[in-house]
């Protein structure tokens, strides 16, 4: 650096024809230059950044006894910084986005005595319209239980989710409901969903009604789930439901990571916009990863502009987010490296975790009251409802609603809710148990053992 200063300096003062002010402001300034490169170099090694040594490392003091609730001004390790700067508090008690989860069986629903003939799945947020609770969800009444893609026809689901319609149930309490009919129904065909509507989201925008949901375009698994998204609207939330007729966002272009399916669209109202995520699966059968993507409009039938960044959440098997401080949280449901997590975006887009958490309700359609406000200060959610499948066995394949609470609010402090140890009896581990083929395997194992 002194080479290259150098004769800077010297073609400056070489320079007579310029006024000895402005010579002397130039020295000062290249000189203070000089200076602040030279004491740099000093401290600075190979371009890294100066660390201090391992003498001064092992003579601070020991972590304090009282965890601070700020980061303390001290070196540490990877797992100690990261209790600071990923999480929202140094303890999960503390943290507004940590929870246990809690279930009651819902009052009201029947299904015909779970032989798998009637299914309820994939509930909508739960929205609270002139004293009323209302939820709508994936409806399946067919003569038989679900009977695979090779065995399925007109009247017989191949899957849980087809030969579906989009019901709905209002409730004055959140625990007992009333089942209203159908909102939803399929279209004639080559309409999308003419196969099977199913896993609705509900939006409010500008005092209207909009249902968003898949629309099969086929039986499910010959090919896959072939459904892009449709959505329906109406003036009250007991409709009737104008459908669209148009597919509102298509699958993605052939090699891209959605060209197959649009799953769990998922409505908020955030920066003036609609962001809608979603779900899609790929990298093909029989190992399909599941992640989550965005799409933007500034009106609920389009157009809507997926965006770049997509995947914006890289687990997660189902779509449940809600408005939270200034950004987005985002319950991110089995599935995935960071399954059972709650996750948290400031700008909407590029989510951190910020609590793991257990037993995550399936499928979670919150109450979410400023979902649709173009809040700039989320406070979170209480409650919802989620659904449980394989309700009775696979032979009688069906899924149920059910509702979950939890804390994940600013305006609730519940300490059992935020308690970090669950107790289990024996029988629950043992739910858990070995297969047959996995017993025959350690059985095995242990043959060839002996034998040696």
């Amino acid at each position: 650096m002194l080479k290259l200063v150098t004769p800077i300096l010297s073609q400056l003062s070489g320079q007579a024809s310029r006024p000895v002010f402005a010579k002397t402001k130039l020295r000062i300034f290249f000189w203070g230059l000089f200076s602040i490169v030279l004491i740099s170099s000093c401290t600075t090694t190979t371009g890294q950044k100066d660390e201090p040594n391992q003498a001064a490392t092992a003579d601070q003091k020991s972590f304090p006894f009282v965890l601070p609730k700020e980061r303390p001004n001290r070196k540490m390790s990877a797992a100690m910084e990261r209790n600071y700067t990923r999480y929202m508090a140094p303890r999960p008690e503390d943290n507004e986005l940590f929870t246990q989860f809690r279930y009651t069986k819902l009052n009201g629903l029947d299904y015909n005595g779970g032989d798998g003939t009637i299914t309820r799945r994939d509930p909508s947020k739960v929205i609270f319209v002139e004293g009323k609770y209302y939820v709508w969800y994936t409806y399946r009444h067919t003569s038989t239980p679900p009977q695979g893609a090779k065995n399925s026809n007109d009247t017989i689901p191949s899957t849980d989710w087809d030969l579906c319609e989009i019901w709905y149930a209002t409730s004055e309490d959140g625990f007992t409901w009333e089942e209203q009919g159908v909102a939803v129904p399929r279209p004639p065909k080559p309409q999308a969903g003419w196969r099977s509507v199913s896993t609705t989201d509900i939006l409010v925008w500008e005092g209207k009604y909009y249902l968003y949901y898949q629309g099969f375009l086929e039986t499910s698994g010959k090919r896959g789930d072939d459904c892009p998204v449709a959505v329906s609207y109406a003036d009250s939330p007991d409709g009737p439901w104008t459908p669209h007729n148009k597919i509102v966002i298509p699958n993605g272009e052939e090699g891209a990571w959605d060209q197959y399916s649009i799953h769990d669209p998922y409505p908020l109202v955030y920066k003036d916009k609609i962001y809608l995520y979603y779900k899609s699966d790929f990298d093909g059968d029989p190992r399909l990863v599941r992640m989550q993507g965005l799409a933007t409009a500034d009106n609920p039938l389009g157009p809507f502009t997926k965006h770049p960044l997509n995947p914006v959440i890289n687990s997660g098997h189902e779509t449940t987010l809600f408005p939270f401080k200034t950004g987005i949280a985002a319950l991110v449901i089995k599935d995935g490296n960071e399954h059972f997590t709650v996750q948290y975006a400031e700008d909407g887009v590029n989510f951190e975790i910020a609590s793991i958490v257990s037993l995550m309700p399936t499928a979670a359609g919150p109450f979410i009251p400023d979902a649709f406000t173009n809040t700039k200060d989320g406070r979170g959610i209480t409650w919802g409802i989620s659904h449980i499948t394989n309700a009775t066995d696979w032979d009688h394949n069906h899924a149920v609603l059910l509702r979950f609470d939890c804390d994940l609010s600013l305006d609730v402090h519940d300490p059992e809710m935020k308690k970090h140890n669950n107790y289990y009896k024996p029988e629950f581990f043992y739910q858990h148990g070995l297969s047959k083929k996995q017993k025959d395997r350690v059985l095995e194992a242990n043959e060839k053992l002996k034998s040696n």
